[in-house]
């Protein structure tokens, strides 16, 4: 099993030690909360492949790459150990009215996208790229390894919440 798909897997795992109250606790103002998190992730995962989707069906080549901080990004192989605070406008709250099952559901639907694709992400020509707002131009694997990278972003934010209702 790699490393991926154990990161997927621990945080379906984790959402059957959580309760539907702390699922849906908000510590304070400006703070997710579990579930939001969890929405946040499988959300930003399915737009991720929807575009690493329109790679593998496009017939146009893109010259243009990534920029300074794409490059970065993809040569270190992870975010920043940072928060990073989207514009307002591309920050609207997560959904937090999930029950648990939804969102082990949504997760096991995520899971199996990512497994169908493991495969075959590798074969889709490098040049057929869809513009990332702040990475710049990625390629089809670079879109599925974004959707890992995110995942484990977000490992410390999960601790951080978790802190606040065990």
């Amino acid at each position: 099993m790699s490393d991926n798909n154990k990161v997927l897997l621990t945080f379906k795992s984790d959402l059957y030690t959580y309760s539907l109250e702390q699922l849906r606790y908000i510590s304070k103002e400006g703070v997710w909360s579990i579930g939001q998190m969890y929405d946040h992730l499988i959300v930003v995962a399915h737009e991720y492949l929807d575009n690493m989707e329109t790679c593998a069906i496009s017939n146009e080549e893109q010259v243009l790459g990534k920029t300074q901080f794409g490059e970065r990004l993809y040569k270190n192989g992870s975010f920043p150990p940072i928060k990073i605070k989207l514009p307002d406008e591309l920050n609207s709250p997560p959904n937090n009215t999930d029950s648990k099952e939804d969102l082990i559901r949504r997760m096991d639907q995520l899971i199996q996208r990512l497994s169908h694709w493991e495969s075959e992400v590798n074969y889709i020509y490098s040049n057929y790229k869809v513009e990332h707002g702040g990475f710049g131009w990625l390629n089809a694997k670079e879109w599925y390894d974004l959707v890992m990278m995110h995942f484990h972003h977000h490992l410390r934010q999960k601790e951080e919440l978790e802190s606040y209702i065990l």
